[in-house]
């Protein structure tokens, strides 16, 4: 599922609201295009801008990388030395395992996303935030909204489930005068925010933009989380709280303050349809969301969230909030190879739906008591979960949509799979002409 604070969804014929209450007109002519996951460009009074700006259809991580950090990814060499783990996770400066003390009330996890995003409106540093809240009738179903006070922030905390068109609201920002912002948002998101932000700096004037990311696996409609609730909980509408966790288990909790912790391996999965998550999430190649400032998220964290600072900027958005954050080192313990291996074997089994996960009733309880002792953990957990998210990719364009595997992997995701042996096939890797040339 995903991994974020405010992920994205959004009922296309709703209004998208700012914290004030002003309703955002909404366009119900907006294009629909394939593997589109509503990021909001589309939405805008230029979308054509998707051809240049959109992760699904040709992106170009090294040079935005390259543009948002001042070099991309790296990888030791005889010649370099490099962060070891920038392969899996994009260019960083730091990682930590943290959490927020005091946690914040009504927060997914201790509240660090939301909390630095008050301290730069406490501060003065930003104008307006944009981020998600959630739909006032459907507590699962994110709105996009335009934050300009530190207290309502508050709105924004808790995980929502979903589409949304975060980006619609990035223009008529800027059109109010806000011209320096801090946007929370996921993958596919931030990539187009980042192809357009020299076109918005240009010619609508942003001054300052500061990104604040959250990593995200997969994600799906509303209605279809809301039939995964359904099959967790025979009263669907008292769960308040889920999570997917890094110890192997989901946690539910209802409004009657109930906790239950489900493994895995329990999951009914198997009952879901097999398009409940779309191809476009099926084959993203950017989990951790290389281009913020910083990522929030808590695949690494161990029972805490985990951050990836990633250049300057993100730093001193980590530095507003350092006196109310306890850090530690991240652990890595257990060893990926066997659970990724597995992994690729369920997803070609599959046959372009869900992984499938078939095993002896009896074994299940014994391979979920084993898998938080023995499994990957920490940065091993997060390592892991990459190279699924890789392999994924992959197999599932090759199944649904292989005349994209040119444009649509970047090489980091062939480096990922090469060590399961997938390789591009020759008509299958870019040359170094394809790579977009359109200057937005």
């Amino acid at each position: 599922m995903t991994e974020h604070i405010a992920t994205v969804a959004h009922d296309p014929g709703a209004p998208v609201a700012h914290d004030t209450g002003a309703p955002v007109p909404h366009d119900p002519g907006a294009p629909v295009r394939k593997l589109c996951t509503d990021c909001g460009l589309s939405r805008t009074n230029d979308p054509k801008r998707c051809g240049q700006a959109c992760q699904f259809i040709q992106p170009d991580y090294p040079g935005l990388e390259q543009r948002v950090h001042g070099r991309t990814r790296q990888q030791a060499s005889a010649t370099q030395t490099a962060e070891a783990d920038e392969l899996f996770f994009g260019p960083y400066q730091n990682i930590l395992s943290a959490r927020l003390d005091p946690p914040s009330t009504g927060a997914q996890w201790t509240g660090i996303t939301t909390r630095l995003a008050e301290e730069l409106l406490a501060q003065g540093r930003v104008d307006a935030v944009i981020a998600m809240a959630a739909d006032p009738h459907d507590r699962w179903r994110p709105r996009p909204v335009l934050v300009t006070q530190a207290a309502d922030m508050a709105q924004c905390r808790g995980m929502r489930m979903g589409y949304a068109p975060l980006l619609s609201l990035v223009e008529p920002a800027l059109a109010q005068g806000y011209k320096r912002l801090a946007v929370i948002g996921i993958p596919c998101q931030i990539y187009a925010l980042r192809a357009i932000q020299p076109q918005l700096e240009r010619e609508q004037g942003l001054q300052e933009l500061f990104v604040i990311g959250t990593p995200c696996s997969d994600n799906t409609t509303t209605e279809n989380f809301h039939q995964f609730l359904g099959l967790i909980s025979d009263r669907p509408q008292d769960i308040s709280y889920v999570e997917f966790r890094a110890d192997y288990k989901v946690e539910v909790r209802t409004d009657q303050g109930h906790k239950r912790l489900i493994p895995f391996l329990n999951l009914p999965l198997s009952t879901l349809p097999p398009d409940f998550f779309p191809l476009t999430c099926r084959t993203c190649v950017d989990y951790t969301n290389v281009l913020s400032d910083i990522t929030v998220g808590y695949m690494g964290g161990h029972g805490q969230q985990w951050l990836l600072v990633r250049n300057a900027r993100g730093q001193s958005v980590l530095d507003g909030i350092g006196h109310q954050l306890v850090t530690a080192p991240p652990i890595s313990l257990g060893k990926r190879e066997g659970p990724v291996r597995g992994f690729m074997a369920n997803t070609e089994r599959a046959a372009g739906g869900l992984p499938l996960r078939r095993m002896p009733a009896w074994l299940k309880p014994l391979v979920n008591w084993l898998m938080p002792k023995v499994g990957p953990r920490g940065l091993e957990f997060a390592r892991a979960r990459v190279e699924m998210k890789a392999i994924e990719a992959i197999l599932h364009l090759r199944r649904e949509a292989p005349a994209r595997i040119k444009n649509m992997l970047p090489q980091h995701v062939w480096d990922l799979a090469a060590r399961y042996g997938l390789h591009p096939e020759p008509p299958q890797r870019a040359e170094k002409g394809d790579a977009p040339t359109a200057k937005l």
